[in-house]
């Protein structure tokens, strides 16, 4: 099943994988036995899937390499609990078991987006990245598209108990069938980008052992400086905007008059995006800045959905008897959260963005939750703590939903890659390799379509999973009765 996710993208794969989980299921006699088959199954995706955790941990390996195994084992097991309880709840169904197994999957995979500060990263529905299908995100969302998959799994492991065989394998082939075909109908036409306003994201590639190194810190600036001022790719007009990635700066904010003078400067007349740290009354903020000539600080984003154990420690001071502290932490419980969602307003020319800043685009919801409807998604992030292998490119994929789930482009500024613009229907147009420093000059997809999801959100889906739960779980009723 996890061979489904990127970078392998193997999707078909996945689907075997997931009709074997299915099997385990149907050869649990009891429910502790349900239990055991979800947790094991949970354990071997979420460990897979996730291997890329263990990367933060030897950033400095002397000091943190030791937790590498725990966090990995201990985020893949906590996460299995979730399909544990879906399995044990699936072995109580008094008819279809099998489709109970799926429908409460499906509502475990919506808890874990939810639950203690959430974490969707990896949804069963992520699969179909690659393929079609992820068009039905701009209908029925992740979770709708995760429910379709595990029916499509559970179905096809229906096929060798069942009576009338046939049933089971012509729904399976059905649904398969509508989410490949149905997902290519979909799928709209390129845009034509004739006139638009010009972009530049910039890509330090800037290791995140040597990214605060006292003797390498000018040379990361002083090579994005240059990205900025340099002549823009083939004969085009010097852009409208120019965005640096998460934590760009080696310094405070309102130490940064100096620098941000240079960047504005060299950007001149584009407006810049910056991820730069701030502290104010002994808080510090992971910040997004819109800067123009002077420099002047436009606007500020502050980063609203917070890392745990990353970017601040829940239960701080219980940890600290350990001298256990966030990864990316400054101050004593690491960084305050924002006050939530706003929007940049760039100008008539660009109109508005939603800032996002690395992992907020993990999250549908928080991109629902915008005051308004943007212009564009813009999410700048610092994927060098996700290794080189599977973390940067799940995280690319994840930001690729977000604009099929809203038919909005979006803007992605990484420290190391992938840089990249995304159109509203989910496709690269362009993009920066993982560990290549340089700049991408391209034009502004406008919006594209106003999805059902980006009107409802996530209610719908929650409502079909609580009357699906409901119908699977509610007693059959004896015929005396």
């Amino acid at each position: 099943m996890a061979l489904g996710q990127a970078p392998y993208d193997l999707w078909p794969v996945a689907l075997a994988g997931l009709v074997g989980g299915c099997l385990l299921f149907s050869e649990a006699k009891t429910p502790m036995r349900a239990v055991g088959a979800g947790w094991s199954v949970g354990l071997a995706y979420f460990g897979l899937s996730l291997s890329w955790i263990v990367e933060p941990f030897q950033v400095d390996a002397a000091a943190t390499g030791w937790m590498a195994p725990f966090a990995l084992f201990g985020i893949a097991a906590g996460l299995a609990l979730f399909w544990a309880l879906a399995f044990w709840g699936a072995a109580h169904a008094a008819r279809r078991r099998m489709m109970a197994l799926a429908v409460l999957w499906a509502a475990a995979e919506f808890a874990r987006a939810y639950v203690l500060t959430g974490f969707p990263w990896g949804l069963v529905g992520y699969i179909w990245a690659p393929s079609a299908a992820a068009q039905w995100a701009s209908i029925i969302g992740p979770h709708g598209l995760t429910l379709a998959t595990l029916a499509l799994g559970a179905l096809a492991a229906s096929v060798p108990g069942a009576e009338r065989k046939a049933w089971p394998a012509l729904g399976s082939a059905v649904l398969l069938a509508a989410l490949i075909g149905g997902g290519a109908l979909l799928l709209p036409p390129l845009q034509d980008l004739t006139g638009r306003p010009d972009v530049r994201l910039v890509q330090p590639n800037a290791p995140q052992r040597e990214k605060w190194d006292r003797d390498k810190v000018r040379m990361f600036f002083e090579r994005q400086v240059d990205f900025t001022a340099a002549p823009s790719h083939g004969g085009l007009p010097r852009p409208a905007l120019v965005v640096w990635p998460e934590t760009a700066l080696p310094m405070l904010l309102h130490n940064a008059d100096e620098a941000l003078g240079i960047v504005t400067d060299a950007a001149f007349p584009a407006q810049v995006v910056v991820g730069i740290q701030r502290s104010e009354e002994g808080r510090w903020y992971n910040s997004m800045a819109l800067v123009s000539r002077g420099p002047e600080l436009e606007l500020l984003y502050d980063k609203h959905h917070l890392v745990p154990f990353g970017e601040y420690m829940p239960a701080a001071a219980i940890f600290a008897r350990w001298n256990i502290a966030g990864l990316a932490s400054r101050a004593e419980a690491g960084y305050s959260p924002g006050p939530g969602p706003v929007l940049l307003d760039l100008g008539p020319e660009l109109g508005r963005a939603l800032p996002l800043i690395c992992y907020e685009a993990v999250f549908p919801q928080d991109v629902h939750r915008a005051p308004e409807r943007p212009d564009f998604l813009l999410q700048i992030t610092n994927d060098a703590w996700f290794g080189q292998f599977s973390g940067p490119y799940q995280h690319l994929a994840q930001a690729r939903f977000r604009a099929i789930e809203q038919g909005l482009p979006l803007l992605r500024a990484a420290n190391t890659g992938v840089s990249a613009v995304i159109d509203g229907a989910g496709r690269v147009l362009d993009r920066l390799p993982l560990d290549e420093a340089g700049y991408l000059d391209t034009p502004l997809p406008p919006p594209l379509r106003l999805t059902l999801y980006s009107r409802t959100g996530d209610l719908p889906m929650l409502l079909v999973l609580l009357f699906l739960g409901i119908t699977a779980l509610w007693p059959r009723r004896s015929v005396s009765d």
